[in-house]
């Protein structure tokens, strides 16, 4: 079964629920779930049902969890495009990233589902020339290429766009959250650029 929201959220509400994930997902993103524990299953329905979203986290592994301190702060709005019951039973859905949310005053409902208070960050700016991410676009149509479970996600991947190409690669660059979290901070995609530059050949 397949069923797509439209991309119109409304953001005057100011808790939403918190998905952690070791996976990262950031706006104009696309991730494939499995979703089984009976909390994450809830959100679901209900954002489904009230046509809104959930926010994707990173996961501080060093942090404590009884005091919510292993969830970053910078996390990515969320909303459901597809979803469907796959063979072992169990819920899969196809989540799109919207924007950057800072999360704040974490508490845990009674079956462990923690809400956030989130508050929309700015994106980056869009004047990148995009000589400047060269090769990094063509090192990602090589990836998008090999793996299918990524590259099936998008309808249309846009190559030529720096900052889609760049949240990709933020996205798929397996480092540290706290890294990652570092390069969403700042208020361009300076510092992720050079990082890049000197690191994808």
């Amino acid at each position: 079964m397949n069923f797509v929201f439209s991309d119109v959220i409304n953001m005057s509400v100011e808790r939403f629920p918190l998905f952690p994930l070791s996976a990262h997902l950031l706006p104009e993103g696309r991730m494939a779930l499995r979703i089984f524990e009976p909390r994450y299953v809830r959100m679901v329905k209900q954002a489904c049902a009230e046509n809104t979203g959930f926010v994707m986290c990173m996961l501080n592994a060093k942090g404590d969890k009884s005091a919510n301190e292993h969830i970053y702060p910078i996390g990515t709005f969320a909303h459901v495009v597809d979803f469907d019951l796959m063979d072992d039973g169990l819920l899969g859905i196809k989540v799109a990233g919207s924007h950057l949310v800072e999360v704040s005053n974490i508490t845990s409902e009674s079956d462990g589902l923690r809400l956030g208070q989130c508050t929309s960050l700015s994106d980056w700016p869009e004047d990148i020339d995009p000589k400047q991410i060269a090769p990094m676009d063509e090192r990602l149509k090589e990836i998008f290429a090999k793996y299918e479970d990524i590259s099936g996600l998008y309808d249309n991947p846009r190559f030529n766009d720096p900052l889609w190409v760049l949240r990709r690669w933020l996205e798929l660059l397996p480092v540290d959250g706290g890294l990652k979290q570092q390069f969403l901070q700042h208020n361009d995609c300076s510092k992720l650029l050079n990082y890049l530059n000197a690191l994808v050949p």
